[in-house]
Order: structure tokens, then sequence, then C-alpha cells
């Protein structure tokens, strides 16, 4: 009997594969109208980004705006505190100090004061900020020009000096507000010291 050949795996010829076509769709034609129709689904997305984004943004200012109204109370009940007995050194005997707003007939805001120092012939304008910058000192100047102006129109003849405090001052913010006249408070532990002008404190 004949011997049975075993035919292995590896011994089959591998079934050929039917070829695979590939059908080519005809590109579609973009037509002016298509275009328009991407535009105009652009333009929508960009309104609908702006919108988010004026809403996010009004949040987050309205979000800063008060933890900045909230620190900037803080820093001037903290360097404000005190001051009639500091500035006894210079010899000014002022008895109170108060936070001042001046209006007009209309209740229009004419000039605000963090801090007024007062006695019978003097009163010092104070000026508190977390950071001092040089323009916040060229404003303090406009501010002391609208308080004479104001002074004037209600008979009160006292004279008027300026300083400016603030948590954090700068050489150059502290150089420029001491020659325009100005005291520089300042933090130091737990309580505040005071600089005197260059030359003679301005008054107004």
């Amino acid at each position: 009997m004949p011997a049975t050949k075993t035919v292995r795996k590896a011994d089959r010829a591998p079934a050929k594969k039917p070829a695979q076509t590939t059908a080519h769709k005809p590109a579609k034609k973009v037509t002016l109208d298509d275009v328009w129709a991407v535009l105009a689904d652009i333009g929508k997305a960009h309104k609908e980004l702006e919108k988010a984004h004026r809403e996010t943004e009004k949040t987050l200012n309205k979000a800063i705006g008060g933890l900045s109204n909230t620190l900037g109370t803080l820093v001037e009940r903290i360097m404000t505190a005190g001051l009639p007995r500091k500035f006894r050194q210079f010899g000014f005997t002022f008895d109170r100090i108060t936070t001042v707003k001046w209006a007009d007939g209309a209740g229009n805001i004419y000039t605000e004061i963090d801090g007024l120092l007062e006695n019978g012939s003097q009163a010092l304008v104070v000026e508190v900020k977390t950071t001092l910058r040089r323009d916040d000192i060229d404003d303090h100047l406009a501010r002391m020009e609208r308080v004479r102006v104001y002074a004037d129109e209600h008979g009160d003849t006292r004279e008027f000096l300026g300083a400016v405090a603030a948590a954090i001052t700068g050489k150059d913010a502290k150089e420029y507000a001491l020659s325009k006249g100005f005291f520089v408070i300042e933090p130091s532990g737990e309580d505040v010291t005071i600089t005197k002008p260059l030359s003679a404190p301005r008054v107004w």
C-alpha cells in the first residue's frame, strides 16, 4: 500500500486574495453659497465666543473690584490709624482724622479724601494707596488744588498740607513725593513711619 504523504500548512500554496478596488468619488464642487455658509458659521461662533468672553470678563472684574475695594479699605485703616499722634513729632497737633467726600449741590463728588487730619488752623490731606506710583502723586497734586478751591469757596481759610501713604513704596515714587512737598507714610512692623519732605512741606 503506497505511503500517504502528509501535506503541511507551509507546503500549501497561499490562496490569492481577490484584488480590492477603491471607488473614487468625484470631488464635490464648492460653490460660492458653500463659502458664504462657512463664513456665516464662523461669524456666529465668533460672536458667541465674544459674548462668553465679555461675560467672563465682567464676572472677573466684579470679583477683582470687590477684592480691591476690600484690600484698599484695609490698607486705609492700617495706614491712617494713629496718624494724629505720629505727626506730633513734626510739631502738628491734629485732634482728629476723618474720611471725607466733598460734593457739589447736585450731589456730584467733587473730591474724596482717604484721611483728613484737622485742627483749627491746619488740615493735612492723606491719599492712601496699596502701591504708590508717580501717577498717584500727580493725581494727589491735582486733588490738593481742588481742595484749596473748595475750601476758598466755602470760607475755609485753614492751611492745607499733603501726604501719601502706601503699603508698597518704590524709591523713585518716594523721592518724587518728597520733592513735591508731601509727607510719605510707610508701614514699619506693626506701626508706620513718616518721612518729611526734602524741603519745607508744601502748603496750599
